[in-house]
């Protein structure tokens, strides 16, 4: 499974308000460009071009659960299947997580795939979110 790495300006953004994450669209850009932890909004993302089946934007995502239990709250997400057609997408190695309904696109957290990854026409990629302990917990 992928590794998944926050943003620091997710913690500030969430604090302010900025994420109701229960409710939001979420969505999953793809990129061939590491992100850096210092990246605040989906402007300072490269993501790849948006062809063959990868839509402008990036893919969008399901809320499964965004809920709290004994006062740990766990966001998680539907597994998201984005299917190559008329043509290769890709390369790609970082899925990054953003919020499409902020007025800045504000950026969540990325996972690595550790190596570039193409999707040949005809053939599909599932964003596999680990649905027992969720895309991210807070404490």
């Amino acid at each position: 499974m992928a590794t998944f790495n926050k943003f620091n300006s997710f913690v500030e953004a969430l604090a302010e308000k900025v994420h109701n994450l229960g409710s939001d669209q979420l969505k999953a850009a793809l990129s061939s460009t590491l992100p850096v932890a210092t990246n605040t909004v989906l402007a300072n993302i490269t993501q790849i071009a948006a062809v063959n089946g990868y839509p402008p934007g990036g893919i969008p995502l399901t809320t499964a659960e965004s809920a709290q239990a004994g006062g740990v709250y766990k966001l998680t997400i539907n597994d998201a299947t984005l299917m190559a057609t008329g043509g290769a997408v890709g390369p790609f190695q970082y899925v990054v997580l953003y919020n499409d309904t902020a007025a800045n696109d504000e950026l969540i957290g990325w996972y690595d795939y550790g190596v570039p990854l193409t999707i040949t026409s005809g053939n599909s990629f599932i964003i596999d979110f680990d649905s027992d302990n969720g895309v991210l917990t807070i404490i």
